[in-house]
């Protein structure tokens, strides 16, 4: 696998190269293949398309993000678990940041490919929607709530993500990404567990009768069972 990766990384940097130096519409599959020093069938072992050889596996971190928020504990609070995922999307940016620069600069110049990464990227939006919908209930007004949130989630990571590119890929991103989304989904965490506070007259008190070896997942299934 590692010989694998290795030569999906070379094509990648050859298609950059190539596409910055001479133009996407002038860069032809062979000449990526040359310029990695493989043959043209090994480009399309890897990729479908030209395109494709420029971008992030997103299939792969999709499942990897999706995986992540399936096995998120019932005591991890939803918004912390879809903030660690968004946190993963953007290691995959922060892991190579001359290539992730570089890509940024091609895909400004090309309307079409940015057009292809805005698509792949809303996919991690409906991801999130559709975990917030689990964890918290999908009937209306929370459905719309979480769609905002997501929404607001990818905003903030397209943000962050782009201005560190502008600026050529320094400093911890990561850092940046976590504080932003701190700032902003504070705001939102009242009108998401607006349920859960008490209304006028109200006592917000709950009894939840477990055995001693209940573990605590199942309690707080329990407890979130109750609330609903």
């Amino acid at each position: 696998m590692p010989a694998r990766r290795d030569v999906r990384r070379s094509l990648t940097a050859a298609a950059l190269d190539l596409f910055l130096a001479q133009g996407f519409d002038e860069t032809t599959v062979d000449q990526i293949a040359e310029a990695a020093g493989v043959a043209r069938r090994t480009f399309f072992r890897h990729f479908k398309v030209k395109e494709d050889a420029i971008f992030p596996d997103h299939d792969a971190m999709l499942r990897e993000i999706v995986a992540h928020l399936e096995a998120a504990s019932p005591l991890v609070p939803p918004l912390t678990a879809v903030t660690e995922a968004a946190l993963m999307v953007l290691g995959t940016y922060a892991a190579d940041p001359e290539t992730s620069v570089k890509r940024y600069e091609v895909t400004r110049r090309v309307p079409s490919l940015r057009e292809h990464e805005i698509a792949a990227t809303s996919r991690y939006q409906r991801a999130f929607a559709a975990f917030l919908n689990e964890r918290d209930g999908a009937a209306e007004p929370r459905r719309l709530r979480h769609e905002v949130i997501a929404a607001a989630v990818v905003t903030t990571h397209n943000h962050v993500l782009r201005a560190w590119l502008r600026g050529g890929g320094t400093g911890d991103v990561q850092d940046r990404l976590s504080e932003a989304l701190s700032g902003i989904l504070e705001g939102l965490e009242p009108w998401l567990d607006d349920r859960d506070r008490p209304r006028d007259g109200e006592d917000d008190v709950l009894v939840v009768v477990a055995r001693r070896d209940t573990p605590l997942w199942k309690i707080a299934q329990e407890i979130e069972a109750a609330r609903g």
